[in-house]
């Protein structure tokens, strides 16, 4: 996923924040400079490494309160400046101003996020506690400041390029979106409700990583984990010795609802404890249980809707998305939803059939559907995931596949950096090339669970490519996959080979980007165009050319052998029933939690989640939502509410456009120029629904994506 739970509010440092309402004229405001206290703090200047790359080696804990502090000031008065100054509004004195401003803050926020996101501690996460409502105020005095919003209503659009006229609208409308036309009255509500719900959302934020981490799952005896192997077992052991439990075995949580390690266990017991622990983690009625903060989310974001004179807080949310409306959303959902759940009843089939056969005498369960769906695989495919990571060592994959299939399509290269400090010893550096030779960028890569870093993958930046504040992009790549025990390799499932894929695709669209102005750059999109690029870049994992050449086993060297390959392409669309539904189940389940037009529907959380399940027909009880509500992080701490549709409107993108480069000669550099011209590299500059059609040739269509599930022919 593109990372955006901050990168709503840190864009906004650009024009979303500060200056309380008044109507003065007084242009005397001075904008503050560090005093000799703060002079050794890495933070209130720009770095001096490549690219302002962050000094990691130099950055702690205690400098953050004193940036936040100083920032604000500053940015207080920077925008005070811009909204009362006494010169009529240009596009000069007011938009590319506010661009320019809140260097400090925006550079502190940055760092602080990825790293509450990455490697938190206590002293982060109390902090981030502390400034959440600081931040969400401070961003309330510029959207609801009426000089300020006079001054970019007067501006006029003639004389400016594409770009510029693109910013104006874009400030104008979000000044909108966010309230600039409520009373005084009811800016003040607005002011309160965006408060609380920034402290809530980061309380939720710090109990889901604490219910993770406490989660985790103990086994005493090795022969529970049979089914796993030598070095998974070797992994869990060295992960209880550090958890305080020598000579026991930890299986750590992810993200998700299914542990990709259910798919191996023998013990049916022992998937069953592994599965419970994760659905259950943030429903215990301890100091991480999560119902209570999501049920005062739910009714908060219902009252800013309203607030803002909308039914629910989705229509408000999606008024600047690809879909515009919840019930354009809800309709493609739709469209994917059925023929999902329908071939999934077919795939429980073929499971309790297989579960029937070996004289199993019970009835599939949730944690029995992976393990079981691989052994369907095998016996339908010859197929066996254990026969294929030998093949996906983690760096070959990354430097001899995603970088490979990046060097043909783009012409970009790449060269390992061992001199730029990191914030932990696990992250690798690189540093990009364009096809010219010129350098690009700065790239961060983060594999590793650990218990200092949120579940999932993301992508985020450190710095924006910007050319009217001369900027290059810093980027960074997180994931959480296990970390081998030491002298081991780090092999992965084909699954998690597509994760890497797709977050490189977030990663080569921040690369690429080229605005003149920070906050239409690179991956400032909407919400259901910022998955398309990552989305299609996944397929260049299967692409024969690029498989062959980081597809090699781990030991021997040797190339993936074609029968391998040929039983992976086959078995594309296998579990894809499951897959999809889960998939389709958990936007529904987030769309109906930000449809709500009346507090009388909010219900206590799981009865929610189980009437919405319901109502759309997921009532397969084998096939789970991939994020149950208690820890579906995505839409309660990052910033994907009423979003995560997202995910399968852009894949409608991805798969269409995937049809047509394959028509156009599949892996090459003309091909590559072209989606770099027109998706990569316009960020929010232009309409992007007339981006995809001047890419395409034509509208989206939704055949693609349900002939690549494999629900129509």
């Amino acid at each position: 996923m593109k990372k955006i739970s901050s990168v709503l509010l840190i864009s906004a440092l650009a024009f979303n924040q500060s200056c309380t309402t008044m109507k003065t004229t007084d242009n005397s405001q001075e904008v503050p400079a560090p005093d000799a206290s703060l002079a050794s703090n890495p933070l209130l200047k720009k770095s001096s490494l490549q690219y302002e790359a962050p000094e990691f080696d130099k950055i702690k804990n205690e400098h953050f309160k004193p940036a936040f502090d100083f920032g604000l000031k500053q940015h207080d008065a920077e925008i005070l400046k811009i909204a009362n100054n006494a010169q009529a509004p240009t596009f000069e004195n007011t938009i590319v101003a506010l661009e320019k401003s809140g260097e400090v803050l925006k550079r502190a926020m940055i760092i602080f996020s990825n790293l509450t996101s990455a490697n938190t501690n206590p002293a982060l996460q109390a902090l981030d506690e502390e400034y959440a409502p600081v931040f969400a105020a401070h961003s309330d005095k510029m959207y609801l400041n009426e000089n300020l919003y006079k001054r970019i209503k007067a501006i006029s659009e003639n004389g400016l390029d594409a770009e510029g006229k693109r910013l104006v609208q874009y400030y104008k409308q979000n000044f909108e979106i966010a309230g600039a036309n409520l009373s005084s009255a009811d800016k003040e509500k607005l002011k309160q409700i965006n408060q609380e719900l920034a402290s809530l959302s980061t309380q939720y934020s710090n109990k889901l990583l604490e219910a993770r981490k406490q989660g985790g799952v103990f086994f005493t005896d090795a022969k529970e984990l049979d089914g796993l192997s030598a070095d998974e077992i070797a992994a869990a052991a060295s992960d209880a010795k550090n958890a305080g439990k020598p000579g026991q075995y930890l299986l750590a949580l992810q993200n998700t609802t299914q542990q990709p390690l259910l798919q191996n266990l023998k013990n049916r017991a022992a998937r069953e404890k592994l599965f419970k622990a994760s659905w259950m983690r943030a429903e215990k009625g301890d100091t991480n249980d999560t119902r209570e903060t999501i049920e005062k989310l739910a009714k908060l974001r219902l009252r800013k809707a309203q607030v803002l004179g909308k039914k629910s807080f989705a229509e408000w949310k999606l008024q600047d998305q690809m879909a515009k409306t919840p019930e354009a959303a809800t309709k493609l959902m739709n469209q994917i939803a059925a023929p999902a759940v329908e071939t999934a009843k077919r795939e429980a089939k073929d499971i309790q059939d297989l579960i029937d056969q070996q004289k199993g005498g019970f009835k599939v369960e949730p944690w029995d559907w992976n393990f079981y769906a691989e052994q369907v695989r095998k016996a339908k495919f010859d197929l066996d995931e254990n026969q294929i990571k030998p093949y996906f060592e983690i760096t070959t994959v990354l430097e001899k596949g995603v970088f490979f299939a990046a060097e043909k399509f783009y012409g970009l290269t790449f060269k390992k950096r061992t001199d730029l400090p990191v914030y932990h010893p696990d992250v690798v550096t690189y540093e990009v090339f364009d096809h010219d030779g010129k350098s690009l960028a700065i790239y961060y890569l983060d594999f590793y669970t650990r218990d200092s870093k949120n579940g999932g993958a993301w992508m985020s930046n450190f710095v924006e490519q910007s050319y009217l504040l001369g900027t290059k992009p810093v980027i960074v790549n997180c994931y959480n996959y296990q970390k081998p025990a030491p002298g081991k390799p780090s092999l992965i499932s084909y699954d998690d080979v597509s994760t890497i894929f797709h977050e490189f695709g977030h990663s080569i669209h921040g690369m690429f980007a080229s605005q003149k102005y920070p906050s239409l750059s690179g991956t400032n999109v909407p919400r259901d165009f910022v998955e398309f690029p990552s989305q299609i870049n996944e397929h260049w994992a299967l692409d024969p050319v690029v498989l062959k050449n980081y597809a090699l086993h781990y030991e021997t060297k040797q190339p993936i052998p074609q029968s391998l390959v040929d039983k992976i392409k086959k078995a594309a669309t296998f579990n894809q029933g499951y897959m999809t539904t889960e998939l389709v189940s958990a936007a529904e389940l987030d769309m109906d939690w930000h449809t709500v037009t009346d507090e009388k529907q909010l219900i206590p959380v799981l009865d929610f989640e189980k009437q919405s399940l319901a109502k759309h027909g997921f009532t397969l009880a084998t096939v789970p939502p991939r994020y149950h509500t208690p820890y579906f992080a995505h839409i309660w701490g990052g910033g994907y509410s009423a979003g995560y549709y997202a995910y399968l409107w852009s894949e409608t993108l991805d798969n269409d456009a995937w049809e047509w480069i394959s028509k156009n000669g599949g892996l090459t550099r003309e091909n590559g120029d072209r989606f770099k011209k027109y998706i990569l590299s316009v960020g929010n500059s232009v309409d992007l629904n007339q981006a995809f059609r001047d890419f395409t040739g034509h509208d989206p269509d939704i055949k693609p994506l349900l002939r690549n599930r494999g629900f129509i022919k």
